[in-house]
């Protein structure tokens, strides 16, 4: 039994570079960011944390390393940009998940998001973990025009995968939650689309769910807070970085990537489900707020634990799906739901 945690541990550990994907061996990865080194920092403190690891479920299948789009030419060479599918195992269609993991925009891979992806599936859904382009090979918007292409070919591909195109929801953790947001937030917004490839695709989504990912890049803490780490340390914050340099040298990438600065009626509803740490719910109720202005359905969920990555961990993770699946089916299965 051992063995086969750590085997299962190391598979997850690493950056993955999955069996039989085409992957550019000369493209910049920063392996900061891993399960590995996350479950040894949060099992001092937590001794009761429990990895959650990949298990696919009796009755759901899974497509691994689909190609979602390519670039001929990059400063690296030629790309391919990887998804993977899982779904129950059966010819129905169903809504659609699109996945999007964190890492600080820097780190980390879509293998983070296969562990909830799988258990997901099993409740009806299709759910589709994103790779997309990190800080060492493209600064923003990068990174949102990815997402935005993986959600258009799910779009386009929903009859290959059994999908609902008119329901298609998005999910991030910590920097992809950031990510989600922006995505939903900006349903019909040309200046977030990018060129990427299915361009008379929608990219819209119906429903968002927001784990620990900020809303706002640009509030007073955050821009003051990046302005301190460069004093102090002569570099810049891993925000400011992917923004391309502080507020005052960049303000127009950090307001374009505010999820609070865009929402109109299009917005799609959203769910936050929060740690107990404060610094992760920066632009949450404000957002919130506008939402009411608005008559757009949002939640919240707040879950007891000072660990941020609470989604990679038994208890935590069995509640974080709890309240993923219950806001999709209310958003997708019920005309009716009401503001919590």
């Amino acid at each position: 039994m051992k063995s086969s945690f750590l085997l299962a541990l190391a598979l997850i550990g690493a950056v993955a570079v999955p069996c039989g994907a085409k992957v550019n061996n000369d493209v910049p990865r920063d392996t900061s960011f891993t399960v590995w080194s996350t479950n040894k920092k949060v099992i001092k403190k937590h001794p009761e944390a429990k990895l959650m690891l990949p298990t696919l479920p009796a009755g759901v299948k899974a497509y691994e390393n689909v190609v979602y789009t390519h670039f001929d030419k990059t400063p690296f060479g030629p790309r391919d940009l990887h998804v993977d599918v899982f779904r129950p195992d059966n010819d129905s269609i169903y809504p659609a998940l699109l996945m999007v993991h964190g890492g600080g925009w820097n780190s980390g891979d879509r293998s983070l998001q296969v562990p909830m992806a799988q258990q997901i599936a099993k409740a009806g859904y299709v759910t589709i973990p994103v790779e997309y382009r990190l800080i060492p090979e493209a600064l923003y918007p990068a990174g949102l025009h990815d997402v935005k292409t993986a959600i258009r070919w799910a779009r386009k591909n929903a009859k290959k995968y059994g999908i609902d195109p008119d329901r298609i929801a998005i999910s991030g953790c910590s920097a992809g939650a950031q990510l989600a947001t922006l995505a939903g937030v900006t349903n019909g917004s040309a200046r977030h689309e990018g060129k990427g490839k299915w361009g008379k695709v929608s990219s819209d989504v119906q429903a968002i769910v927001s784990m620990d990912g900020i809303a706002t890049f640009v509030s007073p803490e955050n821009i003051a807070d990046s302005e301190d780490y460069f004093n102090k340390r002569g570099k810049l914050h891993v925000n400011a970085t992917w923004l391309g340099g502080l507020y005052k040298d960049s303000p127009d990438n950090w307001n374009e990537a505010s999820a609070v600065n865009w929402v109109t009626p299009a917005s799609a509803p959203i769910c936050f489900i929060n740690s107990g740490l404060p610094r992760y719910h920066d632009g949450r109720d404000y957002l919130r707020s506008l939402y009411d202005a608005l008559g757009i359905y949002s939640e919240c969920h707040e879950i007891d634990v000072d660990v941020h990555p609470f989604w990679f961990f038994h208890p935590w993770v069995d509640e974080t799906i709890g309240y993923t699946v219950k806001f999709l089916d209310s958003t997708f299965k019920s005309q009716s739901a009401k503001r919590q």
